[in-house]
């Protein structure tokens, strides 16, 4: 039996969220092709995560057996973070872009799981090679050859960085120009703002399946 842990940290309910609507399509599939597989939900931005702290690195590089009861729970709180990113089999991460970058929600969450001798360092990468699958929204386009592709700074980030510390190569589907049915201005692009917001919905059915199929072992399509 599988686990799927699908992360949202859109500010926005439901389908207001572009991205929150196709990792509940990722999640909606993932149910359907592995009905005895678990998925655990957690949204950053209806429960956000305390910013990394002081408090918090201190403990983590500090011996447990010294920790004050402050130190104590911050790291406990940490660990059970890190705890349920290793549990899962798959991961799902909705990440919108505010103000050309990531939400920072999101930003907590990646600050607190990266965690020196346990998720990062050489031979303790205990997230490497997980698959996880980043569902980037964006009120425009960022792509290559569009006019903003070097404010691009939602998926070369995590690209780089969950590479770089945990091992972890993610596989992107992108929604863009959601922003295209509320600006005049973008008036123009709603026809491929449908198209993007289709396949992106259709990427995360197919994705989400054969990624639930693979991890349940079961070798029958569906």
């Amino acid at each position: 039996m599988a686990t799927l842990l699908h992360i949202d940290a859109s500010l926005f309910p439901g389908e207001a969220s572009a991205s929150r609507t196709v990792t509940a399509a990722f999640a909606d599939a993932w149910r359907e092709a592995h009905p005895d597989g678990t998925v655990v939900h957690r949204d950053l931005a209806a429960d956000p995560l305390p910013h990394i702290d002081a408090l918090t690195v201190s403990a983590a590089f500090s011996d447990p057996a010294t920790h004050t009861e402050a130190q104590a729970a911050a790291h406990a709180a940490r660990l059970a973070l890190v705890e349920e990113a290793e549990a899962a089999d798959a991961i799902v991460i909705g990440a919108p872009m505010y103000n050309f970058g990531l939400a920072s929600s999101l930003k907590a969450w990646i600050d607190h799981v990266i965690l020196a001798g346990r998720t990062l360092g050489e031979g303790t990468q205990s997230l490497a090679g997980k698959p996880v699958v980043i569902v980037a929204s964006r009120g425009g386009s960022y792509e290559p050859g569009t006019p903003r592709e070097d404010m691009e700074f939602v998926k070369n980030y995590l690209a780089s960085v969950l590479s770089a510390h945990l091992g972890i190569t993610p596989e992107f589907i992108t929604i863009q120009l959601t922003l295209a049915a509320s600006n005049p201005a973008m008036a123009d692009l709603i026809p491929l703002a449908e198209q993007s917001r289709a396949e992106a919905l259709a990427q995360a059915d197919a994705k989400a399946r054969e990624l639930a199929l693979r991890l349940s072992g079961d070798p029958v399509a569906v």
